[in-house]
Parts: structure tokens; sequence; C-alpha cells
């Protein structure tokens, strides 16, 4: 009991020690949910440096992001991107897998982070994408 409050107290001070993590988040101006998203990215303990983007097609394409999993924003972090309304804690299962050139969670499910409206939820899975072009599932969100 004592070694694990001792571990458990060591991870607590490494974690509060360690700087932020940061990524950048590319968006359309006229986007609220972009908005909410980076603001629950924040509330999670991330720094954003929030780019607006004229022209957000050619970003997620500089990126790799493939049509069929974007969304309406697109997130970098340690040169992974991350595409629409995926979690922070998904973020941090993304940095783990080096593999991946990304994640996303495509369309815009209602539920996710930045798109709260009341209590309903739809069920979403968070994809990531290798990089030889192969899809896996990382999380699922289930509906209501």
């Amino acid at each position: 009991m004592r070694r694990s409050l001792l571990a458990l107290a060591l991870f607590s001070s490494l974690a509060n020690a360690a700087e932020p993590l940061t990524i950048d988040v590319h968006r359309d101006p006229n986007c609220g949910c972009c908005k909410a998203w980076i603001s629950h990215l924040q509330a999670n303990g991330f720094t954003v440096n929030d780019h607006v983007e004229s022209n957000m097609s050619a970003v997620k394409q500089r990126l790799g992001v493939p049509p069929r999993l974007a969304s309406c924003h697109t997130g970098v972090i340690d040169g992974q991107f991350v595409e629409g309304h995926v979690p922070a804690a998904d973020i941090l299962k993304l940095r783990q897998q080096p593999d991946l050139l990304g994640a996303a969670v495509p369309g815009m499910p209602t539920g996710s982070p930045g798109m709260e409206y009341g209590d309903v939820r739809d069920a979403y899975q968070v994809i990531g994408l290798s990089k030889q072009g192969n899809e896996r599932v990382i999380s699922e969100y289930p509906g209501n």
C-alpha cells in the first residue's frame, strides 16, 4: 500500500511538472463547433495554436487526410493529424502510436467534443490511419 501511494505521488508530481501538450488547429473562420472543440482541448490541458484558414481542403490534402475521414477542422500534434471532433483522451492514445499518420472522427457526430447538444449522442468511432493507408478503430463511443 505504501509503495503504491509513493508511486502515485511520484507520478502526480511528474505529470504536474510536464509541459502542456501543444496542438495546432486549422479551422474555418465561421465555424462555431471548431471553437468549441478548441475549448475542449484547452479544458483538458492542451495549449492550442489556432490557425484560421481560407482553404481547409488544401490543409487536409497537405496533411494526408483522406476525404472519407474528413470533418470541419484539422489539428496537428507531433506531426500527426487530428481530424474532426476527436476527444482529448484519444489524442493521447494517438501520440502513443507513431505508426499512424493521424486519427479522425469523420463527419460531425452529435455528442462528440464540440458537438454537445443536450443529452443526444450519436454513436461514433475514432479511426486511426496508418502510413500504409490502413484504417483501424482507436476508440468507440456509444450513442443513446
